[in-house]
């Protein structure tokens, strides 16, 4: 199996709490989760599915190029619907599946294949993507998740602490970005799918509870994550109405300059 033989799964629930039935919300006129797909087809990716809970996001995707598996409503995580997508799909043990959020309109497609690459080549069952932090709001952010790495490029521990905590520094001064790398968590997985199907079978874990990070999970059973640092980079996702707006502005910016190049 080459690197780019890969498939790629976008988990697409109806139901969102800040931003209902988001995976149908426009930009530029078509739904979010059109675009999420047609960035996992130039990716290079041999199938695209999207796992969803709802016949409206199904005939969305109609003529796409997509295939769509109608997965249960009551999953506890878009891991556990990727999970039962897999078995609908009847995928090989041994096919790497990358995992993109069905709110990342503009992720790049170097990027996805980089994920499915890292899971190739490293020999972990999950592998995911991190960037470097810039600025000291970021890493004192709960809402970014910060991880450390092993000399190998594993994953030693993801959280939304800054870790690791540069002592000296912030105890100088905290409103300044320390000397050093610190990475920023950037939330696409790729998965052996054997991996996938054993990480959804695994009960909740301790670390996960406490910090409210699903991949902590893998990390207390003892199991290997490659992170691999981003080839470009991953504009945020589409949670609220302001990042709607937001992306549509994006969308309207990057198709005029398409249009002038």
């Amino acid at each position: 199996m080459t690197a780019q033989d890969f498939i790629v799964a976008i988990p697409a629930r109806h139901a969102a709490s800040r931003l209902p039935g988001k995976p149908l919300r426009t930009i530029g006129g078509l739904p979010m989760v059109l675009h999420v797909a047609r960035r996992a087809l130039a990716a290079g990716a041999r199938e695209v599915w999207v796992a969803t809970d709802d016949a409206r996001i199904a005939e969305a995707l109609q003529g796409s190029g997509v295939q769509v598996a109608m997965t249960a409503l009551d999953h506890a995580s878009g891991t556990d619907r990727l999970a039962e997508c897999a078995r609908l799909a009847g995928w090989a043990d041994d096919a790497i599946v990358v995992n993109l959020q069905g709110d990342e309109p503009f992720a790049p497609a170097d990027g996805i294949a980089c994920v499915a690459r890292t899971v190739a080549h490293s020999g972990a069952g999950i592998a995911t993507l991190a960037a470097p932090i810039s600025d000291v709001e970021t890493l004192l952010d709960p809402n970014a998740v910060k991880v450390v790495r092993a000399g190998n490029g594993d994953a030693l521990y993801f959280s939304r602490a800054p870790v690791p905590w540069p002592r000296d520094a912030f105890a100088r001064d905290r409103s300044v970005m320390p000397e050093g790398q610190w990475l920023r968590h950037i939330g696409i997985y790729g998965y052996r799918v054997s991996a996938l199907r054993a990480f959804a079978a695994l009960p909740p874990g301790r670390l996960e509870r406490v910090e409210s990070l699903e991949q902590l999970r893998a990390l207390e059973a003892g199991w290997r994550i490659a992170v691999e640092l981003a080839p470009s980079p991953f504009p945020p996702g589409v949670d609220t109405p302001e990042d709607l707006a937001r992306a549509e502005r994006i969308f309207m910016e990057l198709t005029s300059g398409n249009d002038h190049g």
